[in-house]
């Protein structure tokens, strides 16, 4: 299950996925908290302080001990390789974040002097003498049209977009 949710954060990380790491870590955190003591347990009845048991199931008590040990490690391990995968998430979502602010930017820059032409000549002053040349929309137009285009070519020449 942890190799499938590895997986999917990289390819496609989702809200789901995010959510998916947080059931596992709290699983995995209920399961640290079970066998933790029993750690404790296991080793002072292997000490042979307890009665209970004969001195041949001392062996038998040093095995599961040895397990319970191996049980918490490979708890520990899984722990962190789902904090990684935490972090992997947060990046990739970081990146998509990042990527998209660069395409927006790029879009208010390259209308940028456009929107501040249009202003220009929006406000219907009477003594602008473009207004009253017969090609003067034209022109403007073309020329909003020219500082676009270069805009681009600068944008592409830099590999922005």
């Amino acid at each position: 299950m942890i190799d499938e949710i590895e997986e999917e954060v990289l390819t496609n990380p989702t809200t789901q996925t995010l959510k998916r790491i947080h059931e596992l870590r709290r699983n995995l955190l209920f399961l640290h908290k079970s066998v933790w003591p029993l750690r404790e347990i296991v080793n002072s009845l292997e000490r042979g302080e307890s009665p209970l048991f004969k001195k041949s199931t001392l062996v038998f008590l040093g095995d599961l001990y040895d397990h319970t040990i191996q049980a918490i490690e490979n708890n520990e391990m899984y722990r962190e390789i789902l904090s990684e995968m935490t972090d992997a998430y947060i990046s990739g979502i970081n990146n998509k974040t990042n990527e998209i602010v660069k395409v927006l930017t790029v879009i208010a820059t390259l209308f940028m002097p456009l929107t501040f032409i249009a202003s220009i000549y929006g406000m219907n002053f009477v003594w602008m003498p473009e207004t009253q040349w017969p090609e003067g929309y034209h022109m403007i137009l073309a020329l909003m049209a020219i500082i676009g285009l270069i805009m681009l070519a600068i944008f592409h020449r830099k590999k922005w977009i």
